[in-house]
């Protein structure tokens, strides 16, 4: 889709969008100018296609001046939101993390929209179950999906061609992958790790685990963390990582450095986020290939999670700012909004309406990576919406460093992590 075609498209959307700030209920009506700030997490190569958008909006309508102040990690968007909260001056609109909304919802931080949907005659429905209920919590809306993502595994794809090395399928097959992916140097060290596990966000690896049953939280919010498959699962990444084959980012600075070890040949392949689709192309002089993560050890299961971001408005702003972020939120999650986001990123589209559109195929097209994965979105699933999923996955996260990166033992260590974790949901 050219720049023009959207921009044409976009003019239709916000005249409709004009409509309906006339026709809403007084109480959601915007009447006056209004400046806006909205909090969010896009790194410096996102900035043009966002300024792009911003400015698309203040051209099709005069009183809502939105500004948009980049916080850092969706962890430092969420610190920081709370600590406004507190102080009395929040943002008007919040990007958060797909693992947040429930525990947002739960804490009263993020307004209802259910109101708002209902007076805009909202095409809630259009984003589906799973993108709904990953944004909700106790049947409510808590914020709209923006930019959706899931865990896959970037490869080297000139390597995989030269060297006859396929990605593995099952967990069952990694190891004699990373056999085949690693090189060493003469004195032992390695020259090229066969993956990296983005080790500072639960979410990149979960997956190996869930799809072997092997579950954070439980529905009788127990834990199995320390079960026997969660242990024999942590053994084999400790005995990977031991051997040179893997290295677990962990800490200051792990994605960049990541990143930077796969674009320098250091590494064969690297867990991360479909979103970063475009980034890896465009820094590499090789071509990158994309594949699923690897499925249960006996290949009948390979689900993934939702990842990417959210948009909410903190129930803590003034009517005014909440009317003004309500129709700047629609404007984003537009169906054309999502297509051009998509395309300029590496996201999925989060709209059904946009599938199976002439430009959505084209937009596969040029990017035959991403048809592979997004053939595969039928294994996506929401993520987990207890309120303390965040708080006790990262207790794990933590957890595996020490095993990895310190060499705790791995059976002590994960049975104290499922007492901690029982500890924390007792207080949920």
């Amino acid at each position: 889709m050219s720049k023009r075609t959207i921009s044409l498209v976009l003019a239709v959307v916000l005249m409709l969008s004009a409509v309906g700030i006339a026709a809403a209920a007084s109480k959601y009506d915007v009447t006056e100018p209004i400046t806006i700030t909205w909090w969010h997490a896009h790194e410096d190569q996102l900035t043009p296609y966002l300024n792009y958008m911003i400015d698309r909006f203040h051209e099709q309508q005069s009183l809502i001046k939105v500004e948009p102040v980049y916080i850092g990690s969706y962890t430092e968007i969420n610190t920081q939101l709370i600590a406004a909260i507190a102080s009395g001056e929040v943002p008007a609109l919040a990007t958060a993390n797909t693992s947040y909304p429930a525990a947002y919802g739960a804490a009263g931080i993020t307004e209802i929209l259910d109101p708002y949907i209902e007076a805009y005659n909202f095409d809630i429905a259009d984003f589906g179950e799973g993108l709904i209920k990953s944004t909700s919590y106790n049947g409510q809306q808590v914020a709209l999906p923006y930019l959706i993502s899931t865990q896959v595994m970037y490869f080297n794809k000139d390597m995989a061609d030269a060297e006859g090395i396929e990605m593995p399928k099952t967990f069952d097959e990694f190891e004699a992958f990373l056999e085949k992916a690693t090189l060493f140097n003469e004195d032992g060290t390695t020259k090229r790790y066969g993956t990296v596990f983005g080790g500072w966000d639960y979410w990149y690896y979960e997956t190996l685990f869930k799809n072997n049953e092997v579950w954070t939280v439980l529905d009788d919010e127990t834990t199995d963390v320390n079960s026997e498959m969660s242990i024999y699962i942590t053994t084999k990444m400790k005995e990977w990582i031991d051997k040179g084959y893997a290295y677990y980012a962990y800490g200051t600075g792990a994605s960049p450095n990541m990143r930077q070890l796969f674009w320098d040949g250091g590494a064969f392949s690297v867990f991360h986020t479909s979103s970063l689709y475009d980034t890896y192309v465009q820094n590499s002089d090789f071509e990158v290939g994309m594949a699923w993560l690897p499925g249960s050890i006996d290949g009948t299961r390979f689900m993934s999670e939702v990842g990417g971001a959210a948009i909410l408005i903190p129930a803590a702003a003034t009517q005014r700012q909440k009317n003004a972020a309500w129709q700047f939120l629609m404007f984003m999650a537009s169906p054309e909004v999502n297509l051009y986001w998509a395309d300029q990123t590496g996201y999925f589209p989060t709209r059904a309406s946009v599938m199976g559109t002439p430009e959505y195929e084209e937009y596969l097209n040029r990017k035959p990576a991403m048809k592979d994965i997004v053939a595969m979105s039928g294994w996506i699933n929401p993520r987990n919406q207890h309120p303390a999923y965040d708080t006790v996955a990262n207790e794990w996260r933590h957890a595996l460093a020490r095993i990895f990166n310190e060499g705790a033992p791995v059976k002590e260590t994960l049975d104290k992590l499922a007492s901690d974790i029982e500890e924390i949901l007792e207080d949920f």
